[in-house]
């Protein structure tokens, strides 16, 4: 590998920030769901709640 294909070029960088962003979006987007967000509630409780 030669000293040029060492690192990601900018375009590289762009397409891989634009690609996170995009997939820490979905994320939220699926966090903030009220299906997903009772479920998260009911794991948490029942995790809390659970005397060992």
């Amino acid at each position: 590998m030669g000293l040029r294909e060492a690192g990601m070029t900018t375009a590289e960088y762009a397409v891989g920030t634009i690609a996170a962003a995009a997939f820490a979006a979905v994320l939220i987007a699926i966090v903030r769901s009220d299906a997903v967000r009772s479920a998260l509630t009911s794991i948490i409780t029942t995790a809390l709640s659970t005397t060992g």
